[in-house]
């Protein structure tokens, strides 16, 4: 996908195979439009899972990913190391460590959907 229209097409054509879910990837071309995104899947009544919490603010149904708020913090340590001296080549490649579920109760409502309990109980956040 280059284009907003492309995301038009994509979920007309998803919409029509009656989707039990859809996955969000987690590209910048979709983080950019995540509004846009969020309003496609709800005008479609498609239930979408998004790879950031953002999403999910935005009235997405629910995201599991990385915590953009550890991976900024993380980022500046690195800085401040490298500020300090270090090289960065002799910096260990760090992978991320702390993940959030975080689920849109009222868009699944909208959805006609039902959140198990078991679910609710392990994700981060829950929007009401």
């Amino acid at each position: 996908m280059t284009s907003d229209p492309d995301l038009d097409g994509a979920f007309a054509s998803i919409a029509k195979r009656d989707p039990q879910t859809h996955f969000v990837g987690g590209s910048p071309f979709f983080l950019i439009r995540r509004a846009r995104l969020v309003a496609l899947a709800a005008r479609h009544r498609i239930p979408a899972i998004y790879p950031w919490r953002q999403f999910v603010v935005d009235g997405g149904l629910m995201s599991y990913g990385t915590s953009f708020t550890e991976s900024a913090r993380q980022t500046g340590v690195y800085v401040g190391r490298i500020l300090s001296g270090a090289k960065p080549a002799e910096l260990p490649v760090l992978q991320p460590t702390k993940f959030e579920l975080v689920i849109n109760l009222k868009t699944a409502r909208a959805l006609g959907l039902t959140v198990p309990p078991a679910l609710l109980a392990r994700a981060d956040d829950v929007i009401e």
